[in-house]
């Protein structure tokens, strides 16, 4: 039996599965056949822009994790789960530096250490102390410094340093939410809804134009998988035929970025990557009853 859930998705929603999408005027979800349905599920997407702002914020106006760009989208959130975004954004953009740091591209992998400083950390500093976090802003800088550097070592002195205070983050937010693996999909998912903002905005007239906004994207769907997956034994437990799709769903996702290194062209239109994050949201939304 064919069923139908609306999630809005950037300008509109977007097709899971069967026909193709033209341009981004994005229909009405259609779960693929044999697609379990989660509750009427209405997930608030991005509008198209640098990490889901129209364009780049000038300086001093925020970023992912400020008063602006994609940080205003935000402050609708729950302060945990801006808090937590914040968190795994951070966490993304580092993921995929340190895959170039490890390929010796320091240089392109440089502005995924500097965005966290310069976009997301203004936003969450006056947040640290009530999750018992102590500050790191002069740690993400020093990270910067030894990327600039391509200093190795020290790359990876630096690097332990951010990851430590991300981890207090994580203690910190577990104190605060009673349900954590339900806490986790809801972060992860709000990852995806920039990863989907940020592919989007990567490819012009069928070409990625913008390799760093490809990387970033790439950074937040695997930050996004890999929280999920830190709580799948609970998922599994909750509901075993979700979780077991949501991996599938992430697996197709992932197909459109085969390397940290974007390609000159994409393996995947930002229309179906949109169709791909939807069938990861449908099926999550079996953890958030």
């Amino acid at each position: 039996m064919k069923t139908t859930s609306k999630l809005w998705l950037g300008l509109g929603t977007v097709v899971v599965a069967g026909t193709g999408l033209a341009g981004t005027n994005f229909g009405q979800v259609t779960a693929a056949p044999g697609l379990r349905q989660a509750d009427d599920i209405q997930l608030a997407q991005h509008a198209a822009g640098s990490h889901g702002a129209p364009a780049k914020p000038a300086k001093g106006q925020g970023g992912e994790g400020g008063e602006g760009g994609e940080g205003g989208k935000a402050e609708a959130l729950a302060p945990n789960l801006k808090f937590a975004r914040s968190i795994a954004l951070i966490r993304g953009h580092l993921l995929v530096g340190d895959e170039l740091v490890r390929e010796g591209r320091f240089g392109e992998a440089l502005p995924h250490f500097l965005h966290p400083a310069e976009e997301i950390y203004g936003g969450i500093k006056g947040d640290l102390s009530t999750y018992k976090v102590r500050p790191f802003e002069a740690a993400l800088k020093a990270l910067v410094q030894t990327v600039k550097a391509k200093k190795k070592e020290a790359y990876d002195g630096a690097l332990k340093q951010v990851q430590e205070r991300l981890a207090e983050a994580d203690v910190g937010l577990r104190a605060a939410e009673q349900n954590w693996p339900r806490f986790s999909v809801e972060t992860a998912l709000e990852a995806l809804k920039v990863a989907a903002d940020e592919y989007g905005n990567a490819i012009e007239k069928g070409r990625i134009a913008k390799a760093v906004e490809y990387q970033d994207s790439r950074g937040f769907v695997w930050q996004a998988e890999a929280m999920i997956e830190a709580v799948a034994s609970d998922l599994q437990a909750k509901d075993a035929d979700a979780l077991k799709e949501v991996r599938s769903a992430f697996a197709g996702l992932k197909q459109a970025w085969p390397a940290a290194v974007a390609p000159k062209k994409p393996v995947k239109d930002a229309s179906d990557v949109l169709s791909d994050i939807a069938r990861v949201e449908l099926q999550a939304g079996n953890f958030l009853r």
